[in-house]
This record gives structure tokens, C-alpha cells and sequence, in this order.
């Protein structure tokens, strides 16, 4: 009732006016006060702000969930919902009054706009579009209009990217508002999140992240357009549009005022507009939110209150009578009376409710709210159970409620995990906060309110670790106050800008966290290049003063700095002569860079000049002329090795002069490979494939075999080449190192390629293989191999399979030189392998069959062995009965044996390289002094001549075995222009 003293105020007006803080004013001026708010999180705000000013014995919060009511209390905070009835006060207040026309909660409000007064003086606050209402429904009004302290200004779209500081985007959904969060934090370091369903400790966490500026954005739902007071210079609407719990529907211009005028607090302007897929707001709409012009409010929503309990019946009846007048209209049907007419339809609900206190209570339990937000059934099943236990018990039994709290007392999972046991567990803080519902009302209000604690702290973590970079915000706050950044840089190159850890520098390269991406890694990047600036110059300094031995170079031609890459080889105009790209940030600047490049481009000049010594001594030598100097310009090309396939021509007209010139720099002319023998060493080799690399223009390097191995596998597929910069040739399956295979060779001029030869242990030796391995290796090098058995005589000492180590015998090195055996052969030695075998000595008996242009094979007549003689003369005799015929005689043991022979026919390379033919068709060989050719006689002094026939023809041997060709031999045709054809034509005659 009002007293004749009594007033009722509506302060009207837009955002930013200090209604709120009007209102607790004038009720701090009044002995005792309640204020009803629309939020739960509001009415927290509040009440912490009068408890900070009268302290909390004298100040009650009173929500759904939660329940401060101190012996003494003055005055009341509550949500308009939980605001007490019948309670006297002499001051009452009634926030965002223009509520009454919400579809969902219209009628509560206007129920506190008709009935609830206080005995000295009652506000309404709210906004100037129920100014209509107010006046036809409250008579003696007074109204109060509030102007906003501050301009609000329309500045249109904006990028997430380009979002100013101090900002608030509003989402309209969970997952909208968790999407934006993300994108936030990888932009701009992170944004505390609010929600009207955190809990009020989650809440104020969030906002306390962003109050603290220990992030500039927040990202909300509309909750925060209900008089949240918060430091916001731009709200931004991500859409303009929202599901009412029945429909998605447009946002209405008054709607959009009341969220966007959270933008400017105090005196300090404020902006709004929109960002992401939200179209641009129409030019009318934008205006009417400037000018805070609105149509107003021509009907409120209404439900009766005077209800009836009689029966179910009767009150569902009393819920759905029709208001009278223009102005109210019945609201749609709530949660609670659809919560309520599906318990009456149960036959149980129905016998228990059977009188008024029952429906009352049954009333009551359909009020709670569905915070969990499951379907209309499943929530209606557990205020079955809830009413069920009031009912039979008198209360919630209290292992029952243990139960229901304890699979909710969690702290692990996700956000969504932990939100959902939030919204759970305040179902049970409202059950515990009706009186009379609990055996003990006490306990039960603090544990429920202590898992809701520990929930909420466990999703503000949450919350806080998915949405927040703190070093990232902390970082483009300093960038945005353009501030020094302080950067350091420990020995193990790990970079902390203001005390974070940021990145690496590696090199002269700044290498941000791993955990980074995107936008994110962007903004770190910004920011530490910025402080590391100096940084850069003192490392620069470092590095141009190192020694060559902190520098190498990789096998893919990267260089380094101890185990950062600071640049590449890139190929220049001359193989020898590569060039460097340095690996510096642009931010370092030129001189940097410049200087890196200089003491790089020192290094690697160095390093080719100590390496490749012998060929660069080559290069310069002006002594050298004419075909010398011109194959001293090939071998400069081919990195100090050349195949002598390749050059056989060019080897063929140097004379001797040239050749010794060439001799002084160590080359070596090898029956197969042209080389110096000095850049066979790993290091030489490892700097030619890179160079070789870079000159044919691979993009992949292959890697150099492994140091010491005489054979190594001959991989296919690598590029043409690879094999003979690496210091080997190919044979068949594996690949033999160039000095090892000129070594074999001198070996293989002892024995007759013709009659066949089988491999020595010093064969075996210098290659390290064995005997099965050397016969595909001779099959590679253009030999047959002929496999047979025999009796072994003698023992002989197994070679180790694999790939020899280098030793003493077969490593390449300066103090055991490489034999040459190939045009620097010793005067009267054997140089040449034969193209065609020679007739062997054979004994008597052996029939030699010989076709034209094929080696002669040796047919021997059969003849008994040992030990076939042995067992014809024992089974001549009679053998005991019960003894084994073997038994009488040992079988002798075997070995496998291979007799290699030259294997390649006439036309198709038939010579080993190096080998020149005669016009006897026998191998010859030019010396390079003399120019005198040399026969093939073992052990004959230079220029004897053999006798027993003309030059260039083999001897006759008196026991040689007779011969036969199997076809005549081929006429060679005599070319008639040849001036000399008549004479020739004669010889023939006479021969």
C-alpha cells in the first residue's frame, strides 16, 4: 500500500545515463531498500558495490542460485524473479524496466511494475520506450529523463583483425562467441568471455582479465546489455540476429541500442558497429541508435498472479486468464505452467497434489528453472522425482542429493564439459536454496555453492588457457603503446621480450615458438624482431670475427654457424667460385646481411682453396700451353676427375712434353679414370659433390658414400655423373673406387685375358670381397666369369665379405701413393687388356676350336681322375658284405673356382679403355715419349722384336696346340682409291 508520502519514479532514458548508480543512491539514502535487476550477474555487481560501501552484515543477495541473507539485513539485492513478496521496505527499485515486453520473462516484470511499491519511494528505471505503458498502468507517475553523458557513433564494418582495443564483440550463441575467442587470441593475444550462463565467480574472473587490461577484448553474448558497467570503447555485433527459444528473428533497433550502448562509459565516447559475416547496419537504423529514438512500447506481456490452488485444475486455469485492457496481453505459455501440465497428465503427480498446500508445492517445484537446457520431457522427469521425494518425505533425502551433487563434483574435461556441469550443478543450488526443501538448508546451500566454485574456477582455467595468450597481449599492448620492448637473448639463442619467452634465434633468423600460428605467430614475430634489432648487430659482429672452424658447409650446400644455418651456396659463373645467399631477417637490415655475406663468401673461398689446391695450381699454371692447357681447362671442369672414355682423343694428342707438364700436378692418366689422386680424400670429395651440385643445377644433392669403402652399391636412379665426383666407376651391381680399380688393373696386365685367369688373393684383398662378389665385379668391367669345381689342394684364407675399410694398402693418401699402371706404365710392362683371348698353353691332347673373331676354347680329352681310377680298380675286388662302397674311399673336398676371360665383342666397346688396335689386330700400345709402339712379349726389352715372324704377328710355337677356325677367315675388302691398293692386293697374292 502506499502512504501519503509515497512517490513512484520512472527514470527513462538511454545507456550510459547512471540509472543504476541513481537508484542505489537513493536507496543507500533509506533506512531499508530492495532493487530487483534482470541478471544474476548484475545484481552480484551490485551487491558487491553497496557491500564495499555499508559491508556485508547489513546487505542480502538473493537469487535463484544463491542466497546471502545476514541476520541484520537493510538491504535486499536480488533478481527481479527472486525479489521477496509482502516484505515491507521503504525504498523499492525495479532495473531495465522495459523487460516487461520480453516474450520469456515479460510478465514477472510486469507484475513488479502493477504490485511491488515501497512505503517512501519507488524507481523504475529504464529506457524512454515505456513511457506509454508506465503512464496508462501507474497512476501518479513521475517521469525523470536522463541524458546520456557520452556520444555513441556508428563506425560501420570493421575485420576481426582490425579491431580496435577496449573492444566487445557480441555473439548471439556458445559456439559463435567460443569461434570468436579463437580468433582473438591468435590475433590479438586473447579475450576474456562472458555469458549470462557463467556462474557469477566465472564472470567476474573473465571481466577482472579484461578490467586488468591483461587482455583488450571481450567477447560476450547480450548479457552485457543489461547494465554490465565494463571500460568498452567499441561493441561490435558479429550478427543481428538470435534464437528467442522458439525462433530465429531479427534483432530489434532498440535491441541493438541497449547492447551497443555498453560502448562509452562516463564521459569517454563510445562507437558501435558490426565485424564478421554481419551485414552493415541500415543508415536509418544506425541513426536511431545515435539518437536513441525508438518506437514505443504499445503492449506488455501479462500472466495472472493471483493464482488459485485449489486444485491442478484450478491454478492452471487462474495461469491463463486474459488480461484486461489495450495496454497487457497474455504472455505465451512458459516453461513453468508446460512443466506443469505435463506432471498433471501423471497419474501419481495427480493423487499426491490433491489439496492446496500440495499444488502449491508442486507449483513451486515447476518453477525451477531448466538451467540444464535438456528436452521439455527429460526436465519434467526430475521435477517428477524432486516433487515425488517433497511429497513422500517431506524432503530431498540426503543420499539421494549426495548422489545427483557427487557425479557432478568434477573438475576435468573440456569447456563444454565443464559448462554443462555448471548449468547441472545450479539446479541443485536452487533446490537447496528453498527453504524447508532439505533437512539441513545450511549444508546443503554451502556444498552446492562449493562445487559451483570449484567448477567455476576449473572453466575460468579452462577458459583462460584457450582464449588467452598472455605473452602474445602483453607483447601488442606494448606494440600499440609504442613503447621500447626489451628483448634478451640467452647462450642457448632462446629470446624473452618483456620477460616471455617468444622464440629462438637461430643464426641470424628469428624462430618463433612452436605453440604459435597464424595471426598469432604474426604478432610475435612483429614484436620480437622489434626488440631483437640490436641483438642482430652484436651477433653480426660475433660472427664476422669467428674462426673457420665454428663454419661449415653441408651436403646440401647450406652453411653453417655451430648448428644454425646462416646461408647457402648458390652456383656462380666459375664451378670453383660458388656464391652465397645469407639467411637473415629483413628486419636486421642491410649492413647486417652484408656482413654475414662477406664472412661467408671468405669461408668458402678458403675452403675451396685448401681443398681443391692441386686443381687450382692447375688452373693458374701459365706455363702450361696449347692442348696441355686446354685439357688442363677439362679437368678444371670435371672437379679434378675425368672419365678417359670421355677424353680419349684429347689423351691420345698430348705428347710426351704435355703430359709430363701435366704429370708435375700430380695427375694421374689411369687405364679407366684421368685424376689427381690428392682429391680422392673425403673432404675434397664431400666440397666436389656440392660444387658438381651446384653446377649441374639439382635442386637435391646426393650425399657423398661413406668415407674409407673400396666398393660401395651402385644405386640407380642418381644423377649421370654422380658416381665418378664421388671417385668411383661403376661395374655391374656395386661401384669401385677409381684408385682401387687402376690398382686391379695393374694386377690384371700379368695375367692371359685370353686363355682366362683366376683372381688372386691380392685381387680379392685390395677389394675386399669375396670370391662370388669379385666375379660380379669382373662382370661388370666387361669380363666373362666361368664358374667350376675342383678338389681343393690348399687351403686358402677366407676374405671377409663386404666392403673393405681403407688401410694402409688400399686407402687413398699421400703416404701411400697410387699406383698408376695405365700410359705412365714402367717401359716394356704390359699397359693393354687384349680385345680377343690369346691361344693358351695347353697340354697335349687338347683340341682348340676357333671361330673367326671369337677367343679360342680349349676342349681337353676326358681323362680318369684319382679318384675315379681308385673306386674302378676297388669294385674290381670284392667288397665285404655290410660294408658301405663309399665308405672305402674318402670324397675329396671341393672349392668353387671362377676363370675369368675378356668378354666384349668386336664393335661394341671390345677393348678396355685405353687401348689402341694394330693393323695386325693385335693390341698395341703408343708411349707418349718415344711414339714407339710396344709388343705384348712379358719380360721383353724395349723395341726387341719377337721372332719367329713378321712384325705385329704371333709367333709359331713348335708345341703349340694346332688350331681350327670354324669358318675361313673374312676377306678384308681393299678400297680401290687407296694409292697403295695394288701392293696390297699383291701381298696378299704372295702370301
Amino acid at each position: 500500500m502506499l502512504t501519503a508520502s509515497s512517490q513512484v519514479v520512472a527514470v527513462l532514458g538511454p545507456t550510459n545515463t547512471g540509472k543504476t548508480h541513481y537508484a542505489i543512491e537513493r536507496m543507500l539514502g533509506h533506512r531499508t531498500g530492495v532493487i530487483g535487476l534482470p541478471l544474476r550477474l548484475l545484481a552480484r555487481e551490485v551487491y558487491d558495490r553497496i557491500v564495499s560501501l555499508r559491508g556485508p552484515s547489513v546487505v542480502a543477495l538473493v537469487t535463484g542460485e544463491e542466497r546471502i541473507v545476514p541476520p541484520r539485513t537493510q538491504y535486499w539485492v536480488c533478481t527481479v524473479e527472486a525479489m521477496p513478496e509482502g516484505m515491507s521496505c521503504d525504498f523499492l527499485a525495479v532495473d531495465e524496466i522495459q523487460l516487461c515486453a520480453d516474450p520469456e520473462r515479460g510478465h514477472v516484470f510486469t507484475d513488479r511494475l502493477l504490485r511491488a511499491r515501497g512505503h517512501l519511494e519507488t524507481l523504475f528505471l529504464g529506457s524512454d520506450t515505456m513511457r506509454g505503458p508506465i503512464q496508462a498502468l501507474v497512476p501518479g507517475v513521475r517521469f525523470v529523463r536522463r541524458e546520456r553523458m557520452s556520444q555513441l557513433v556508428y563506425s560501420g564494418a570493421k575485420k576481426l583483425s582490425r579491431m580496435p582495443p577496449r573492444s566487445a564483440i557480441v555473439g548471439f550463441s556458445v559456439e559463435n562467441v567460443y569461434a570468436i575467442a579463437e580468433l582473438i587470441r591468435r590475433q590479438k593475444g586473447g579475450a576474456a568471455v562472458v555469458m549470462g550462463a557463467l556462474s557469477p565467480r566465472t564472470r567476474n574472473a573473465q571481466v577482472a582479465l579484461y578490467q586488468n587490461h591483461d587482455v583488450d577484448y571481450l567477447v560476450a553474448t547480450d548479457a552485457i546489455g543489461m547494465g554490465l558497467n565494463l571500460d568498452i570503447d567499441h561493441v561490435a555485433f558479429s550478427s543481428l540476429t538470435k534464437f528467442d527459444g522458439r525462433r530465429m528473428r531479427p534483432l530489434q533497433p532498440n535491441e541493438l541500442a541497449q547492447i551497443a550502448g555498453r560502448a562509452g562509459r562516463g564521459m569517454s565516447n563510445g562507437t558501435f558497429g558490426v565485424t564478421g559475416e554481419a551485414s552493415p547496419l541500415d543508415e536509418g537504423v544506425a541513426q536511431a541508435i545515435m539518437e536513441h529514438r525508438f518506437a514505443p512500447l504499445k503492449r506488455l506481456n501479462w500472466r495472472n498472479s493471483d493464482l488459485r490452488f485449489g486444485s491442478i485444475e484450478a491454478l492452471i486455469t487462474s495461469l491463463e486468464i486474459l488480461p484486461e485492457g489495450d495496454v497487457l496481453t497474455r504472455a505465451r505459455e512458459a516453461d513453468d505452467l508446460q512443466a506443469l501440465k505435463s506432471l498433471s497428465a501423471l497419474r501419481h503427480v495427480a493423487e499426491r497434489a490433491s489439496d492446496g498446500s500440495s499444488v502449491k508445492l508442486l507449483w513451486d517445484v515447476c518453477r525451477i528453472p531448466d538451467f540444464r537446457g535438456i528436452s521439455h520431457g527429460e526436465h519434467a522427469s526430475l521435477l517428477d522425482a524432486i516433487f515425488t521425494h517433497l511429497v513422500d518425505g517431506g524432503q530431498v533425502p540426503d543420499d539421494w542429493l549426495a548422489r545427483q551433487i557427487r557425479r557432478i563434483d568434477r573438475t576435468d574435461g573440456d569447456i563444454d564439459a565443464l559448462s554443462k556441469r555448471l548449468a547441472f550443478i545450479r539446479t541443485w543450488t536452487y533446490v537447496a536454496q528453498r527453504k524447508g526443501w532439505t533437512a539441513d538448508e545450511s549444508h546443503w546451500r554451502d556444498e552446492t555453492r562449493a562445487v559451483e566454485d570449484r567448477v567455476s574456477d576449473a572453466l575460468h582455467a579452462r577458459l583462460t588457457q584457450r582464449f588467452v595468450d598472455r605473452r602474445t597481449s602483453v607483447l601488442m599492448r606494448r606494440l600499440n603503446q609504442k613503447e621500447a620492448l626489451l628483448a634478451e637473448v640467452n647462450d642457448k639463442g632462446e629470446v624473452t621480450v618483456e620477460g616471455e619467452f617468444v622464440g629462438r634465434l637461430e643464426g641470424f633468423r628469428f624462430s618463433p615458438d612452436r605453440g604459435t600460428a597464424g595471426a598469432e605467430e604474426k604478432a610475435i614475430r612483429a614484436a620480437s624482431l622489434q626488440a631483437l634489432a640490436p641483438q642482430f648487430h652484436l651477433r653480426a659482429d660475433r660472427f664476422y670475427n669467428a674462426p673457420d672452424t665454428e663454419i661449415d658447409f653441408t651436403e646440401q650446400g647450406g652453411l653453417m654457424w655451430g648448428e644454425h644455418a646462416v646461408g647457402k651456396l648458390v652456383a656462380g659463373s666459375d664451378p670453383l667460385k660458388p656464391q652465397v645467399s645469407v639467411f637473415v631477417d629483413d628486419v636486421a637490415g642491410p649492413d647486417v646481411a652484408q656482413k654475414v655475406q662477406r664472412r661467408l663468401q671468405h669461408f668458402i673461398d678458403r675452403k675451396v682453396a685448401a681443398l681443391f689446391e692441386p686443381l687450382l695450381a692447375l688452373q693458374r699454371d701459365e706455363t702450361l700451353t696449347g692442348l696441355a692447357r686446354g685439357f688442363a681447362f677439362r679437368l678444371v671442369e670435371g672437379f679434378g676427375i675425368l672419365n678417359r672414355a670421355s677424353v680419349a682423343q684429347e689423351v691420345k694428342d698430348l705428347d710426351q712434353d704435355a703430359r709430363g707438364a701435366l704429370r708435375k700436378h700430380g695427375l694421374r692418366f689411369g687405364q679407366f679414370t684421368i685424376f689427381m689422386p690428392l682429391l680422392l680424400k673425403p673432404a675434397p670429395t664431400r666440397l666436389r659433390l656440392v660444387l658438381w651440385s651446384l653446377a649441374q643445377g639439382l635442386s637435391d644433392f646426393p650425399s657423398p658414400p661413406p668415407p674409407g669403402l673400396v666398393t660401395i652399391p651402385a644405386v640407380k636412379g642418381l644423377p649421370q655423373g654422380y658416381h665418378t665426383m664421388s671417385g668411383y666407376r661403376e661395374a655391374g651391381e656395386r661401384a669401385i673406387r677409381i684408385d682401387m680399380l687402376e690398382r686391379l688393373a695393374d694386377m690384371l696386365r700379368a695375367d692371359n685375358t685370353r686363355a682366362g685367369f683366376e683372381a688372386k688373393p691380392d685381387m680379392l684383398s685390395i677389394t675386399g670381397m669375396t670370391l662370388e662378389q669379385f666375379a660380379e665385379l669382373m662382370r661388370g668391367l666387361g669380363y666373362r666369369a666361368e664358374r667350376g669345381e675342383r678338389a681343393k689342394v690348399k687351403p686358402v684364407d677366407a676374405v671377409i665379405p663386404g666392403d673393405a675399410p681403407a688401410t694402409e694398402e688400399n686407402a687413398p693418401s699421400d703416404d701411400v701413393p697410387v699406383m698408376d699402371r695405365g700410359d705412365d706404365a714402367a717401359p716394356g710392362a704390359v699397359t693393354e687388356m687384349p680385345e680377343t683371348p690369346a691361344p693358351a698353353d695347353v697340354p697335349e691332347g687338347t683340341a682348340v676350336i676357333v671361330a673367326d673373331g671369337e677367343a679360342p676354347i680349349a676342349e681337353e680329352a676326358p681323362e680318369q681322375t684319382e679318384v675315379e681310377a681308385h673306386i674302378a680298380e676297388q669294385s674290381e675286388t670284392e667288397i665285404a658284405p655290410g660294408t658301405a662302397a663309399d665308405a672305402a674311399i674318402a670324397a675329396p673336398e671341393m672349392e668353387v673356382f671362377y676363370t675369368f676371360t675378356w668378354g666384349r665383342e668386336r664393335g661394341h666397346n671390345a677393348r678396355p679403355q685405353g687401348q689402341e688396335r694394330t693393323a695386325g689386330n693385335k693390341p698395341r700400345r703408343r708411349d707418349g715419349e718415344g711414339g714407339q709402339e710396344q709388343g705384348r712379349g712379358r719380360g721383353k726389352p724395349k723395341g726387341k722384336q719377337r721372332q719367329g715372324g713378321p712384325k705385329g704377328q704371333r709367333p709359331e710355337r713348335d708345341d703349340a696346340p694346332k688350331t681350327f677356325a670354324a669358318r675361313p677367315p673374312r676377306e678384308q675388302k681393299i678400297d680401290p682409291d687407296n694409292p697403295f691398293a695394288a701392293a696390297l692386293a699383291g701381298f696378299k697374292v704372295n702370301k
